[in-house]
């Protein structure tokens, strides 16, 4: 059985997002190498990932070689993603925007989670209960209290994908306490 992650913007190869961002690397090199393995310590062999935009700013080959070291990508493409068009067989598919439905354990509904790069303010479903995940913000949207809103990008999330057992937990608090 596989599991399910959510993750956005590492921005492989991509220098300037080490100032931007303020992360902690000291090269690209670094930064790439650490967020491999942080993906691969997480995310096992038949796992699906969802990466909701801004995969890499950098040659396509290069990325082709980082992206073999990953398992299955869903893109979610975010406003970086057309300078690697050329890997475009890598990904499962490529979308703008995806909603996704996963059984909910306990409920006999599905929880619908709406995906794209940029945060919104509302979204389908946002009044009974679906999930938003977004990424571009690089946790810099300190005032955006959407209770079941939730940035996935790395610079949040300590360079990890995050499970969505993990989502849910992460928007279940925030829902007590914003309540």
């Amino acid at each position: 059985m596989s599991t399910i992650f959510f993750t956005s913007d590492h921005h492989f190869g991509h220098k300037g997002i080490i100032k931007h961002a303020k992360r902690p690397f000291k090269s690209i090199e670094e930064m790439n190498e650490t967020m491999i393995l942080k993906w691969n310590e997480k995310v096992k062999k038949n796992d699906i990932v969802y990466h909701l935009g801004d995969i890499g700013l950098m040659a396509s080959s290069r990325l082709a070689e980082i992206l073999e070291r990953l398992g299955k990508i869903y893109l979610i493409r975010g406003n970086h993603d057309d300078l690697n068009r050329n890997c475009k067989e890598r990904f499962e598919w490529i979308k703008d925007y995806h909603e996704l439905k996963l059984p909910d354990l306990g409920s006999a509904n599905n929880q619908l989670i709406v995906m794209i790069h940029y945060p919104l303010m509302t979204w389908k479903g946002k009044y009974s209960g679906s999930y938003h995940l977004f990424g571009h913000s690089h946790g810099k949207l300190t005032n955006f209290n959407r209770n079941t809103a939730l940035d996935v990008g790395v610079d949040c999330h300590d360079f990890y994908p995050i499970s969505y057992e993990e989502v849910k937990l992460i928007i279940q608090q925030k829902s007590n306490v914003l309540k």
